[in-house]
């Protein structure tokens, strides 16, 4: 994607973005979009389908980034020296969802909330999946695997309304309730 493409989608996702601040997701249609963006109709659809998939992309630019598979040394944190430690990929994921709170805060706070909520419990899926092989226990694993996400989901929604705890606090009143020592 070339920096006009890239620039555009980010028009558009501010604009979603402000408009998730007045109106209920079912509320917004794509010309509200549009013309939030101050951008034209053909524009839009060369770049998203519906409001709907526009959504999903929104959430999968926030995720891919957030779940990399590598972490690296960033502006904001650097465990890229910890090797692989959940404690240190929750965190890291934490720092990731704190740099898009403004949006993740706007779409948690109408409908959209539980599509992202959806969206974000698969990706945490996997996280926790192969911590969870590690551990021995005599509950079943798909019930521990069901509660760590659900857990950690409802955490990351608590954390958006209560944003004064930093990324190694919420990790750590996490692990405080959670199996992984």
């Amino acid at each position: 994607m070339d920096r006009r493409q890239q620039k555009t989608r980010q028009a558009v996702f501010d604009a979603f973005a402000r408009l998730l601040e007045r109106k209920n997701y079912t509320n917004i249609t794509v010309q509200d979009i549009i013309d939030e963006a101050n951008i034209g109709r053909s524009t839009f659809y060369a770049h998203f389908e519906t409001k709907d998939e526009l959504l999903k992309t929104l959430c999968s630019e926030i995720f891919d980034h957030v779940f990399a598979e590598e972490i690296y040394r960033e502006k904001t944190h650097d465990f890229s020296k910890n090797g692989h430690n959940i404690k240190a990929e929750i965190t890291h994921i934490l720092y990731h969802l704190q740099e898009s709170s403004r949006y993740i805060k706007r779409i948690l706070s109408c409908e959209s909330g539980e599509m992202f909520m959806r969206y974000f419990k698969e990706r945490m899926t996997l996280v926790f999946d192969g911590e969870l092989e590690k551990q021995k226990s005599d509950i079943p694993k798909e019930y521990m695997l069901n509660h760590m996400v659900c857990d950690f989901a409802e955490t990351v929604r608590w954390w958006m309304k209560n944003d004064y705890y930093s990324p190694e606090e919420i990790s750590r009143f996490f692990f405080s309730t959670t199996p992984f020592a």
